[in-house]
């Protein structure tokens, strides 16, 4: 193979492991070598896997042998809010500093029967509250576009560790955009599965209603394959969906859109929004109609609508998942709750306090039930829509300060999709002053390979899909 380890897709590395080309071991020191050489300027691991040679030795035997797994040899990274056995879980939160736990998440336990080694933990918001990774209690992770500017969140460090090809597939989390925002700031691949499409079971919860695993990656096709190896029903998990998984990767055949119609909605084009960026979600538009696909401007309830619906909601749920961190069970007492945690705390616990529950919460539910009618009779009609991931590239470090909404209007775009458990993609569509700018193409629930179908198409016939050249060599 002409490229180097670290410049492959997950898909390469596979057809290389089958091939001979290399082993797991030396695709597992290769990137080992990079997390060593970088990550002490972007702060993406917070945690490095010490057993990750000796984990691909076996595999490497294994492989030698003839075993065949989907992913096996392959290393991934986890975000910090997943329970792993044998490694730490921090939640990005001084309360759980040093805190191993007594079982598996279901996806790293999927990941892992899959024959994938983790190769560690990434960092993240303190808890998964913001979308910039700057309320890590462990310090920011930073965008290596440009290490000025933030990575987005609160899967930032997933999104960071892929970006700078410090791992080739990481696995983030989305309540309401925590995937597919930071994915878009650095310039990679963010899909989020339809909610209960993928297993909660051991990710420490932030919005049990809206939270969603899901893959960032170098692109759709990787995206896929990850998805197709962690999808389907739990025992442990109420929540999941019983629904058959499809071999998303093997489903990626279009090549084109002839019969397909994308709404553009015409409210996700924000009055604040940069000319530039509006610029860049038309190009796509018109690149999707080249494809074969009719697209059309919709009306949809404008998405600031959203933000109140998800503000409500989110820190009454929140309120609720940290009240278990009472410093008995884990050591360690709740003054060490960071001021976002205690803000979101403060507001849940008032949102649902007598006197206050049906004006604030019940009628957030029930615009909560208008979002997804809505959504429910556009997907009547049309079978995707796209829009801007956020309304703009990644923002200057420090920008968090003083700004409690910061997360609610950086992820305002892809809120309303989160609450109605859609799914979506999120792709690289451009540059706005060299900073990446991520297009989402959302669809209805359950309806995953239709999605990354056409974000794949979008994705190989577009030439945005690129990396930092100071993490090329």
């Amino acid at each position: 193979m002409n490229k180097q380890i670290h410049e492959l897709s997950v898909v390469e590395l596979i057809r290389g492991l089958e091939d001979g080309h290399f082993s797991s071991v030396e695709i597992v020191k290769h990137y080992l070598d990079r997390i060593n050489r970088y990550n002490s300027e972007l702060n993406a691991f917070l945690y490095v896997n010490e057993d990750a040679i000796k984990q691909a030795e076996k595999i490497d035997k294994e492989i030698a042998n003839g075993n065949q797994k989907p992913l096996l040899g392959i290393p991934l990274a986890v975000k910090d809010n997943f329970l792993t056995m044998g490694m730490p879980t921090t939640a990005g939160s001084l309360i759980l500093k040093g805190y191993y736990p007594q079982y598996e998440s279901t996806v790293s336990k999927r990941f892992l029967a899959a024959g994938a080694i983790i190769l560690g933990k990434t960092n993240m918001d303190a808890w998964a509250h913001g979308s910039s990774t700057e309320t890590s209690q462990y310090g920011p992770t930073l965008n290596p576009w440009d290490l000025g500017h933030l990575p987005g969140g609160s899967s930032g460090g997933s999104a960071a560790a892929v970006a700078a090809q410090l791992v080739p597939v990481a696995i983030g989390s989305e309540t309401a955009g925590s995937v597919r925002q930071p994915a878009a700031w650095c310039g990679v691949t963010g899909f989020k599965p339809s909610y209960g499409r993928v297993s909660r079971y051991g990710v420490i919860a932030m919005a049990s209603s809206t939270d969603s695993p899901g893959p960032i990656a170098r692109n759709v096709e990787d995206a896929a394959l990850v998805t197709s190896a962690i999808a389907g029903a739990d025992p442990y998990d109420a929540t999941s969906s019983s629904k058959e998984v499809e071999k998303y990767h093997q489903l990626l055949k279009r090549k084109d859109l002839k019969g397909i119609k994308i709404a553009l909605v015409k409210e996700y084009l924000l009055p604040t929004m940069r000319t530039e960026v509006k610029t860049l979600i038309h190009n796509a538009a018109k690149h999707l109609e080249s494809l074969g696909a009719k697209v059309e401007e919709i009306s949809l309830l404008d998405p600031k609508y959203a933000i109140g619906v998800y503000t409500v909601v989110m820190r009454s749920e929140v309120s609720s998942n940290l009240a278990r961190f009472d410093g008995i069970r884990y050591g360690t007492g709740r003054e060490m709750f960071a001021d976002e945690a205690k803000r979101r705390i403060m507001l849940g616990a008032y949102t649902l306090s007598a006197g206050y529950y049906e004006a604030y919460y019940k009628k957030a539910v029930a615009v909560r039930t208008k979002i997804v009618s809505e959504f429910e009779n556009t997907f009547k009609e049309y079978d995707a829509y796209i829009g801007a991931v956020s309304p703009g590239p990644a923002l200057k470090l420090g920008a968090t300060k003083n700004e409690p909404m910061f997360g609610e209007m950086e992820d305002i775009l892809v809120e309303p999709s989160s609450l109605a458990g859609l799914t979506g993609a999120g792709v690289p569509c451009g540059f706005v002053d060299g900073l990446p700018i991520g297009l989402q193409i959302t669809g209805n629930q359950f309806e995953e390979t239709k999605i990354l179908d056409i974000a794949h198409l979008y994705q190989q016939t577009t030439e945005f899909n690129k990396f930092p050249e100071k993490y090329q060599k």
